[in-house]
């Protein structure tokens, strides 16, 4: 089968991350004779150098006529850095927004599991970590904080922000039916997460998730607070499966979920519309603090162009290679910088995507 990738390297470490991807892709092409094809795409800071904008209109149009897009890292360090002190619809983020609302991408599934291999790279006590723990944050994508009217402007003789938080029953209901679907899957648990104590938002969103519970009888559905949740992620994390949350919750959330697997260089991310279309991306960012040393962490992108080959081209057996050779070289001792420790190997970002690439047999 042949499958066509938008591809879209970014700023700071993505092209070097990106490129151990690839690298396990093609290892994955060769022995189970598929053919990926790559169409390299610019966005984020690396495009606003090059156009002028953070995504180009044909970036997009590229991405939309590709099977899926597998992304690397957009932006620099925020405050620092000559892509801040603009207008924020010209920042490198700003096209991580447009083409997720371009492509109608409502829905990021970020899985968080604990491999037993990096149990002591998790900061959490081993008490607490017990038998570990292999959660699914599904956060809403294209609604929300992020993408209501703002404006600063001065009131009264104060500056004045404002940030606008909309969500509507229609988008609500879709990402509830995402989240009871993979619980189906799985250990047929929902938490869903919300401020309804406080916010009007929050209060339709839970409305909505009891009606979408009703037709999955078989799947618990418990309500959490926000501020709940983040305590209980470093506390018990190993009482979530499913849970489900609007988009600056899950933002945040799965982030903190991230560092509690060992490194958020290990966290995978799938976002999808209704169809089998996805971007794939890992969940941390830019790191252009580190970018071009070889030494930044390649997992998580791996594992996420093996969510692709799952979710996007139903190549299950494809992607549960991938995942297997991960886990055998974190067996075998090998780590990057991020998750290692003294006894251990430590190798680079290329020597990581290497030894992963061997073991795809």
């Amino acid at each position: 089968m042949n499958y066509n990738i938008a591809v879209i390297p970014g700023d700071g470490i993505g092209p070097e991350i990106i490129g151990e991807a690839r690298k396990i892709l093609d290892k994955v092409g060769a022995v189970y004779h598929h053919l990926f094809d790559y169409t390299e795409v610019l966005m984020g800071g690396i495009s606003i150098d090059t156009y002028g904008v953070p995504l180009t209109d044909e970036a997009l149009e590229t991405a939309k006529n590709s099977d899926s897009v597998l992304l690397g890292a957009v932006g620099g360090n925020v405050g620092n850095s000559k892509w801040y002190d603009v207008a924020p619809n010209l920042r490198p983020e700003a096209g991580l927004l447009a083409i997720r609302k371009g492509l109608n991408l409502f829905a990021n599934i970020r899985p968080a599991y604990l491999y037993k291999e990096l149990a002591d790279a998790c900061p959490l006590k081993k008490e607490i970590i017990g038998d570990g723990f292999d959660m699914v944050i599904m956060r809403e994508l294209t609604g929300g904080l992020y993408f209501g009217d703002r404006y600063t402007k001065e009131v009264d003789g104060v500056m004045t922000a404002v940030d606008t938080l909309t969500y509507n029953e229609n988008e609500i209901r879709r990402i509830a039916v995402k989240a009871f679907d993979i619980a189906m899957k799985r250990k047929k648990q929902v938490i869903s997460v919300d401020k309804a104590n406080v916010l009007d938002s929050s209060r339709l969103w839970r409305k909505v998730v009891e009606e979408v519970a009703q037709d999955y009888p078989e799947v618990t559905l418990n309500h959490m607070l926000v501020d709940n949740c983040a305590m209980q992620l470093v506390m018990n994390p190993g009482q979530f499966d499913v849970i489900l949350t609007e988009n600056m919750f899950g933002d945040i959330l799965s982030d903190e979920a991230s560092m509690i697997t060992g490194s958020i260089g290990m966290l995978s991310s799938a976002s999808m519309n209704e169809s089998k279309f996805g971007m794939y991306e890992p969940s941390h960012g830019s790191a252009p603090d580190i970018a071009g040393k070889n030494i930044a962490n390649p997992i998580a992108t791996i594992l996420s162009a093996a969510m692709m080959l799952r979710y996007s081209f139903d190549l299950d057996k494809e992607a549960d290679v991938v995942e297997a050779a991960v886990e055998q070289v974190l067996k075998e001792g090998y780590r990057t910088g991020d998750i290692y420790s003294d006894g251990f190997k430590k190798v680079s970002t290329t020597e990581m995507g290497d030894l992963i690439a061997e073991r795809i047999i």
